[in-house]
């Protein structure tokens, strides 16, 4: 067991307590200096040393448990868990290309996935925000200078998601643009390499993100899909040359839902590392997590600079304000931000400098804390309504976290794309799983659940039961 004397003294001033203890514990164990099986202090031993309260121990534990750090059973010691990085097979072989998605719509409906509940917009709280700053914006701010961001926005992001997510960074790392599309297109234009050999080949989440397929397309890459799992993507799995980019989703996969393991993490972080690759953390909708404490971002444990993480305020407040970021590796600050200033990915100012304030006066960590309670009574609605209606047709998901839902059909023969079109008729706005594979398809539905009332929920999946069965017209 290691001493409790051994452990550092927290920094009182900067607060977080709990973050603290878990990040140095955490880090020591990635570094090797507490091994696979070692016994950590009782939480209330090491809460006296520490001089905190015992709950900010035990929160602590359980989110190096939640992310496989550490383990314990009833009745026994709490250890650190015995993982490790599991050998790469293989090569990236060459894939047969399938259709470029397209991106879809939203055409607006029942169970729509990928929007957010905009009728529970703040509007009081941001109105006071943007009124105040347009009035009063600072001369030096209306220039040209500001092209990837003002600094109070930078340093307010910054501060929500290192505390909220573990991401370390420093401000001028972070890049402020209108969408986590932009920043995608962003991104891949300047680390895809057309003119040298394997430069262009990109891997991406198998099922994944339409979008993203479609905009790393659009940059010219070429796709490869590798395959997820209930631990997320297995990059062991993959075959061919190893790419520029690997495009993931890994605190909360879209669409599955999943989170990646950490022994799939540090793989994926190790594999970037030897082939030069750069990992695009798109971490979407990761702030809304029902079972248990959002998982820490990927990129707080990259120390071989190989990730650039992505966020969006289009999930969180509304897709219309059109703010979102990235957080770049360190070398790759002046070629991105060269590359945004010629595209013109930028954010108005005054809209900038309202959602600084907004976060700073924590409006927004109100508004995440009662999203979180809303969404999670729409999704437990949303996930009994399914399973008494569609369970025997349908395999539904946990629903532990996210704005979607994500559901697989039994019968693997059935053409989920003709039965969507046939629910979509009926006022839904559903999309089918199988349009979200680069390669064989598995048929599904993918829900939304941002906008379905719970007591709607019900009558909802009882209609869909009946569009789902076989021949049925929908009557």
């Amino acid at each position: 067991m290691a001493s409790v004397a051994q452990w550092p003294a927290l920094d009182r001033a900067a607060g977080d307590l709990e973050g603290q203890v878990y990040r140095v514990m955490r880090d020591r164990i990635l570094r090797g200096q507490m091994p696979p099986g070692q016994r950590l202090p009782s939480t209330r031993r090491l809460a006296v040393s520490l001089g905190v309260a015992r709950s900010t121990v035990v929160n602590a534990y359980e989110r190096l448990k939640a992310e496989g750090y550490l383990q314990s059973t009833t009745g026994a010691a709490t250890r650190v868990a015995a993982f490790t990085t599991p050998p790469l097979q293989g090569q990236v072989a060459a894939t047969t290309q399938s259709p470029m998605p397209a991106i879809e719509a939203n055409v607006g409906g029942l169970f729509e996935p990928g929007v957010p509940d905009v009728a529970a917009f703040p509007h009081a709280a941001w109105a006071r925000c943007l009124g105040a700053r347009g009035r009063s914006l600072r001369v030096h701010d209306l220039g040209y200078g500001a092209h990837s961001g003002i600094r109070e926005l930078r340093e307010a992001i910054l501060e929500h998601i290192s505390t909220t997510r573990g991401v370390i960074a420093r401000p001028e790392q972070l890049l402020i643009v209108p969408s986590t599309g932009a920043a995608i297109d962003l991104l891949s234009r300047v680390l895809l390499r057309p003119d040298r050999r394997d430069g262009t080949v990109a891997w991406m989440e198998e099922p994944g993100y339409g979008t993203a397929q479609a905009l790393l397309r659009m940059a010219g890459a070429d796709l490869v899909p590798v395959p997820c799992d209930e631990a997320g993507i297995n990059v062991a799995q993959a075959v061919g040359p190893p790419p520029r980019l690997i495009y993931v989703t890994p605190s909360h996969q879209y669409p599955t839902g999943v989170a990646m393991s950490l022994p799939r993490r540090l793989a994926l972080l190790e594999f970037a590392r030897a082939n030069g690759s750069v990992v695009l953390e798109d971490d979407y909708d990761s702030e809304f997590q029902y079972a248990s404490r959002p998982i820490a971002a990927l990129q707080g444990i990259d120390r071989g600079e190989v990730v650039a993480y992505l966020g969006t305020f289009s999930k969180t407040l509304a897709p219309g304000l059109r703010v979102a970021y990235a957080v770049v590796p360190s070398w790759l600050v002046s070629e991105t931000a060269a590359a945004q200033r010629l595209r013109g990915a930028v954010v108005p100012i005054h809209i900038q400098a309202a959602l600084a304030d907004f976060i700073r006066e924590g409006r927004f960590r109100t508004h995440l804390r009662h999203m979180n309670v809303v969404y999670a009574a729409r999704m437990a609605a949303a996930v009994s309504a399914l399973r008494r209606h569609c369970g025997d047709r349908l395999e539904i998901g946990e629903g532990t976290g996210g704005l979607q839902l994500a559901t697989w059909f039994r019968d693997a023969g059935v053409d989920d794309r003709a039965i969507v079109q046939r629910i979509n008729a009926q006022g839904f706005a559903l999309r089918a799983m199988s349009a979200l594979h680069l390669g064989p398809p598995r048929p599904g539905l993918l829900f939304g659940i941002a906008r379905m009332a719970p007591e709607a929920a019900d009558a909802a999946a009882a209609k869909i039961a009946r569009l789902t069965k076989p021949d049925s017209s929908g009557g």
